[in-house]
């Protein structure tokens, strides 16, 4: 015991140990601060921190550690170390059967492959090792799988493996194969040739074929979660990508995809909805008109992106990457669910150059990608009628006149250019040029521009033309159920198709009372709301409402409006009624008489063909010298000595020395 004021010797080398426990302070690399805000780092995040930073003990100059690392034991330096004697160290493992993992591959595997299905929790498993096709996919069938040990009393398999159950399912798939197969568009076929390579003519056939083009469309595809892939509803299948199709199969099965039938109004609605049964059986297909003002489609597709949005949830956000031809319509789409212009859009092929980002939602993003040209081996006639190059800058225009009249009929090109009758391409082209006024010295028609307006038609949709899609096998595929449901009874209709084209009659009203009854069936239950919860689709709802209620609304409301403007206050403080217009009373006397007539006769519920039918009777003519008496436009019904709003009473006429009169009345 040392006497008071005597001084303590120390060890120099000694240090103090180190606090152990809590630990107080604010430091962002202490695990054990309070928390104050939000997004502030969790224990676990400081403590991965604390071991990258301080991976290593800190030892003193004779090696025994002063400070053990992260996740390092307390234990003194130089103790033995030895296993807890435990029995689960010697116990059997957890094992699975044979049969367990057959039955989870299938499954597994048919989740994958469906694309209105997704897994959910996907188990961190290396699964594909269990996929013998991915290891073996060259082999010999014979070298992986014996015929002894498959078939027979030897067989060492349950099931085998094989692509069809029965041999009549062969000979149909042998049969398609054969006679779907197309020499011309062979690429793996080896042909002889002298040496000479068959090029195109003008540099303007390999556009959108660029690396540059192919590395902005593996940008977009590695950076978004949902590809959305647009395709022309007058040739579906034209503008579809096998290519792209077959990489997301095979390298990124974890990705969406989605195919949107742009631009249907420019086709009737019997192709669209065949379109869309036919397509939906490979992938979720939706009809769409890219229009800020008036669209078609738009609601449902938002809805699926919801979805979508809902299903990766450990995701702060996804991103949405439209795909396709060039002029297929991308940047008008992300337009129309904007609702304003945010990108750039032409109707000449080529305008987008780069990908770019647009925000749609919190959590959604659209990727606006140019448009590429697959290798499916397109000719150059449908290479320009596709639309993939311009036409401006064709040298000879003249030469896919001949191709363009295969495909759209004659009476579309008499009523559109007002033409009889012609010979040949050229002919037509030089009668076009002369009604139109495109003549040079001498009067030589200008054949080579009346080319370039009738290409320019065509790829714009004013020349009517669309590919007829595959039959229906009748009652099987009508009553198919499909993944997304969508209805069509405000598709956009066309007026310049012919009866025989348009199929107006009895398959029309079938079209009507199918859109009827799937919105009947819910459209809500496929499609999620705003908010997620069953009341959904807002806009899809509005139209299954009773157009009775809507139109009686409306009605009312015009009717409220009329009354308050009937009384009018003058400036000389004296009340006066003004004489309401009789025109207010029509509407309500035509109202009743409309809906007496068409519910009144048993039916009890309109089709939607008679609903629109009766909404056009309903609406006003704002025309000529009636527009002004109907509507209240600018206040020029409100008589001369009012002042509020204007009132349903006419004006008199008046002449100029009256009104400067009153003028000068109003100035003494």
């Amino acid at each position: 015991m040392p006497r008071r004021g005597e001084k303590v010797k120390r060890n120099k080398n000694a240090k103090t140990p180190k606090k152990e426990g809590f630990q107080s302070g604010s430091h962002s690399l202490n695990p054990d601060r309070p928390k104050t805000h939000a997004g502030q780092r969790d224990r676990a995040t400081i403590k991965r921190l604390l071991m990258y930073k301080n991976s290593k003990p800190q030892r003193n100059d004779k090696g025994v550690i002063v400070k053990p690392a992260p996740f390092q034991g307390r234990v003194p330096s130089g103790t033995q170390s030895r296993v807890e004697p435990n029995r689960k160290w010697f116990g059997n493992t957890r094992v699975v059967g044979q049969g367990a993992l057959q039955t989870f591959q299938d499954e597994l595997g048919k989740a994958v492959k469906d694309p209105y299905r997704v897994v959910m929790r996907p188990t961190k498993l290396p699964v594909t090792l269990l996929n013998e096709r991915a290891t073996h996919q060259r082999a010999h069938l014979l070298d992986v799988e014996k015929f002894e040990s498959t078939f027979g009393p030897k067989a060492q398999r349950k099931k085998p493996n094989m692509k069809f159950d029965c041999l009549t399912e062969l000979v149909s798939h042998a049969e398609t194969t054969t006679t779907g197969y197309d020499k011309e568009k062979d690429r793996d076929l080896v042909v002889e040739t002298d040496g000479v390579r068959d090029k195109a003519k003008e540099w303007i056939m390999f556009a959108g074929q660029s690396k540059r083009i192919w590395n902005e469309l593996y940008k977009v595809v590695d950076s978004s979660d949902i590809l959305l892939q647009v395709l022309d509803a007058r040739d579906p299948m034209g503008t579809r990508c096998p290519t792209i199709e077959k990489f997301l199969k095979e390298e990124k099965p974890f990705k969406h995809l989605v195919f949107i039938l742009n631009k249907c109004d420019l086709v009737p609605t019997w192709v669209t909805k065949r379109w869309v049964a036919t397509l939906s059986a490979e992938y979720p297909t939706l009809a769409f008109h890219a229009s800020i003002t008036n669209s078609f489609g738009k609601g449902p597709l938002i809805n699926i992106l919801r979805q979508f949005g809902k299903l990766h949830v450990d995701k702060k956000q996804i991103s949405v990457g439209l795909i396709g031809y060039p002029n297929v319509g991308k940047s008008s789409i992300i337009n129309t669910l904007k609702a304003k212009k945010v990108v750039k859009v032409a109707p000449i092929p080529g305008e987008t150059k780069v990908w770019q980002y647009v925000t749609l939602m919190n959590r959604i993003f659209l990727i606006d990608c140019p448009g590429v040209v697959f290798p499916t081996g397109n000719t150059e006639e449908e290479t320009v009628l596709k639309g993939i190059v311009r036409v401006e800058n064709l040298e000879a225009p003249m030469d896919f006149i001949p191709a363009l009249l295969e495909r759209v009929k004659p009476e579309y090109i008499k009523k559109t250019y007002l033409v009889d009758e012609w010979k040949d391409s050229e002919d037509l082209l030089e009668q076009i040029a002369r009604r139109a006024g495109r003549l040079f010295k001498k009067g030589e028609a200008d054949v080579q521009t009346a080319a370039r307006n009738l290409l320019n038609d065509f790829q714009r949709g004013k020349l009517p033309y669309f590919v007829k899609p595959p039959e229906s096998d009748g009652a099987g595929d009508k009553n198919a159920k499909l993944g997304v449901v969508q209805s069509f009874k405000d598709h956009p209709e066309s007026d310049v198709f012919d009866d025989a084209d348009a199929r107006k009659g009895e398959e029309v009203e079938e079209a009507d009372d199918e859109a009827t009854q799937e919105d009947d069936l819910g459209i809500q239950e496929i499609f999620l709301g705003e908010e997620g919860s069953t009341g959904a689709s807002t806009s899809a709802h509005t139209h299954t409402a009773s157009t009775t209620t809507i139109v009686e609304d409306q009605a009312d409301l015009l009717l409220k409006e009329a009354a308050e403007e009937a009384t009018v206050v003058d400036d000389d403080s004296e009340d006066r009624v003004m004489p309401v217009d009789p025109d207010v009373d029509d509407i309500r006397v035509a109202r009743h008489t409309r809906f007496d007539k068409d519910v009144g006769d048993g039916t009890g519920k309109l089709t939607g063909k008679q609903k629109r039918k009766a909404d056009r009777k309903e609406r006003l003519k704002k025309v000529g010298a009636d527009f002004y008496s109907k509507v209240d436009v600018k206040n020029r019904n409100r008589p001369s000595g009012s002042s509020g709003g204007g009132s349903a009473g006419k004006i008199p006429k008046t002449s100029k020395a009256e009104v400067k009169r009153t003028k000068h009345q109003k100035r003494v």
